[in-house]
């Protein structure tokens, strides 16, 4: 929460509300504490939201711009593709931290401190559980419901329904997914990775998925989970290889495709097959093999906001002025990040989305 304080001397007396007791504590943890920062392949098709916003966003502070910016300030990120293709990894989250702390030494930070209520009679009254500040201007940058554990909560939503804002449904997004009973056998394999491609709402993603004592996670999980609603997602356990191929084997079925053992065992349970060797299998049996191409199946739900790197949906962003992220409801009352209903795929779409965001606002405040 940013709030510029009731002063003559123009935006001279700003500080920032935190509801915990060091600043950035979400990108402390991001990426593996590596803060996964932007992204090399970024465009508009790696988010949910208003396509046309973000292309604006993206073209008024692109990915260079950003990277620029990190490195007037002695940050260099680079390229790390094990995760996410594309995407650029600090050394240390700690160095984008200190990066903030720097370039804030003359804000006011009131830490450990949540905000509970924002009034407005003329200027704004933000109540805290400590104090009450008086504001000009509030930007509001709190987050979603995501990662409860670093204070997350829904004062952005309050506030926004407060002053007339819409709401879209709220979801734990970038998650992994509870199975049902047909799907209990990815349980058995909690640990095991294997490179898939997924299929969901008419998308094809490619990436580690993890099999989980819940059900599944890992980075195409979480990508996939932020454009799943309900119904099914396809998996391909043999991406960019024909299946064809392995029918021909004269070797186990164990022996002859290229999977963990363990995968394979518990694969075959599931679809009621023995590890014989391939070229004693049935046409039929060849047919129940094949679904490895296109693994179907509805996931129970996910993991929750615990376990969710962000919260999908937010406020409407058709209620929000594009060029500086003032409210279209109330005046001198600005939303930008998470709470807004933008979000990105995993690998750094999503910081990309947030500087963006707060460097046309910071912009627009700093020329009125």
């Amino acid at each position: 929460m940013l709030a510029s304080k009731l002063d003559k001397r123009k935006f001279k007396n700003i500080c920032i509300i935190d509801a915990n007791p060091k600043v950035g504590s979400k990108i402390k943890v991001s990426g593996g504490a590596k803060c996964n920062i932007t992204n090399e392949l970024v465009t508009y098709k790696n988010y949910l939201g208003d396509e046309n916003l973000v292309k604006e966003l993206l073209k008024r502070f692109s990915k260079d711009d950003l990277l620029d910016f990190l490195a007037k300030n002695e940050v260099f990120p680079k390229i790390n593709p094990k995760i996410v293709k594309g995407t650029y990894f600090c050394k240390s989250s700690q160095d984008v931290i200190d990066m903030f702390l720097k370039l804030t030494t003359h804000v006011k930070k009131f830490l450990n401190t949540k905000v509970l209520d924002v009034d407005f009679h003329n200027h704004y009254k933000i109540k805290t559980d400590k104090n009450i500040i008086e504001a000009k201007k509030v930007v509001v940058s709190s987050g979603g419901l995501s990662y409860p554990v670093l204070n997350a909560s829904s004062i952005a939503y309050d506030i926004a329904k407060k002053f007339g804002h819409t709401i879209s449904k709220l979801d734990p997004a970038l998650v992994g997914f509870t199975v049902q009973k047909e799907q209990f056998w990815f349980k058995n394999l909690s640990g095991i990775s294997l490179l898939v491609h997924t299929f969901v709402d008419n998308k094809r993603f490619e990436g580690s998925f993890l099999f989980a004592h819940k059900g599944c996670s890992g980075p195409v999980t979480l990508t996939t989970s932020l454009y799943w609603n309900k119904g099914k997602i396809a998996i391909d356990f043999l991406p960019n290889k024909k299946i064809e191929s392995f029918l021909r084997s004269n070797k186990k079925i164990s022996a002859a495709f290229p999977f963990p053992k363990r995968f394979t065992e518990e694969f075959l349970k599931s679809i009621d097959l023995k590890d014989i060797a391939v070229s004693q299998l049935s046409e039929q049996e060849k047919e129940k093999l094949k679904v490895l191409k296109y693994y179907e199946f509805s996931p129970a739900g996910n993991f929750g906001y615990t376990k969710a790197e962000v919260t999908k949906g937010g406020i409407s962003t058709d209620e929000i002025n594009h060029k500086s992220f003032e409210s279209l409801k109330q005046k001198d009352l600005y939303f930008i990040g998470e709470c807004l209903d933008i979000t990105g795929e995993l690998g750094g779409f999503n910081f990309q989305i947030y500087f963006s965001q707060s460097t046309v606002c910071a912009e627009y405040l700093n020329k009125n």
